[in-house]
């Protein structure tokens, strides 16, 4: 499996109060779940950047995590960037 971090900006209309993004956030979590099966969440961390939530996931292959990162879009009201992450060892192993 590989292992890719999709990174999401949550759009400033997506919830007007803070503890409204538990729902959304279960919403996508439940979705991802039922449609993703083959897609592996490994860790999700909240950021203090240009982007809000990264999340890192494993998968067999790209199209699974696309998927994944579309149901992010719809139902988490925001923008992604998807990343292959290559483990440092294996990286360094390949040059």
């Amino acid at each position: 499996m590989a292992t890719y971090v999709i990174l999401s900006k949550l759009s400033p209309d997506a919830f007007r109060d803070p503890g409204e993004f538990r729902q959304i956030a279960e919403k996508v979590s439940q979705r991802i779940k039922a449609d993703c099966p083959n897609v592996r969440w490994n860790a999700s961390y909240a950021l203090m950047g240009r982007f809000d939530v990264m999340d890192i996931v494993e998968a067999n292959s790209p199209a699974e995590v696309e998927k994944a990162a579309m149901i992010i879009r719809a139902h988490g009201h925001a923008t992604t960037e998807t990343m292959l992450a290559t483990p440092w060892k294996e990286f360094l192993a390949s040059l």
